[in-house]
């Protein structure tokens, strides 16, 4: 799952993208809100949550998610704010955030919101995912081939999950390195060059394991094309 994130205050930053990647989660972090409207609007990814703080230099969070809304765009938001007064949270919610939480607040709450947020997201994903014989689950991060007699559990590390999951929403299309790298990795990440044939491959084996031995095709000068 990729979040965006916008908040202004460098060491709460630091702690909210550390909190959510040690859970797995992709995390593009901003600290103004005008860079943060000029990336989704440059190289739009595919947000699942956004947590916005309410006072952001240049462009504020609360612009930030009537913006969204104008553009008709249904990204759960989360408002991150000092304003605790009645007003304020009726001014945040009328501006289209899904959600506020008040400053101070306990990481793990911020967790359990952002869990909350994610089951109401419109691109929320599934238990499970199925094409061909091949599911991927959502529940354990693991992956199996019903025509395996045995229907082994195959256990992926988070990249592995959504690397294939990223191939599965995507069956027969050429995904460029790229476009994998741009949907796997932050924007701000320092990924060698070879991260995402090294990744693939380690891919591969679990397929291998799974029955699915040629599942990923190479196209060279292109990228990979996922098929079972």
């Amino acid at each position: 799952m990729r979040l965006l994130l916008v908040e202004d205050e460098h060491d709460l930053g630091i702690s909210i993208h550390n909190a959510l990647i040690c859970r797995d989660y992709i995390v593009d972090w901003f600290e103004d809100g005008q860079s943060a409207w000029d990336y989704l609007n440059t190289v739009p990814p595919r947000y699942e949550i956004a947590i916005l703080d309410w006072m952001l230099p240049k462009l504020s969070g609360l612009e930030l998610c009537k913006r969204l809304r104008l553009e008709k765009n249904q990204l759960p938001v989360m408002l991150l704010t000092a304003r605790d007064s009645m007003n304020d949270r009726v001014t945040g919610l009328d501006a289209g955030a899904d959600d506020y939480l008040v400053k101070p607040f306990g990481m793990e709450e911020l967790l359990a919101r952002v869990r909350a947020l994610q089951r109401r997201s419109p691109n929320f994903q599934p238990p499970q995912l199925q094409v061909g014989s091949l599911i991927l689950d959502y529940g354990n991060f693991s992956v199996v081939n019903l025509d395996n007699k045995n229907h082994l559990q195959i256990i992926l590390t988070a990249k592995e999950f959504q690397l294939l999951e990223y191939f599965m929403k995507h069956p027969q299309q050429i995904l460029t390195h790229d476009q994998i790298r741009a949907r796997l990795w932050d924007f701000e990440s320092d990924t060698v060059s070879n991260v995402v044939a090294a990744q693939i491959r380690l891919l591969r084996r679990k397929l291998l394991e799974c029955g699915f031995p040629t599942a990923i095709e190479t196209i060279r000068g292109f990228g990979y094309r996922f098929s079972v």
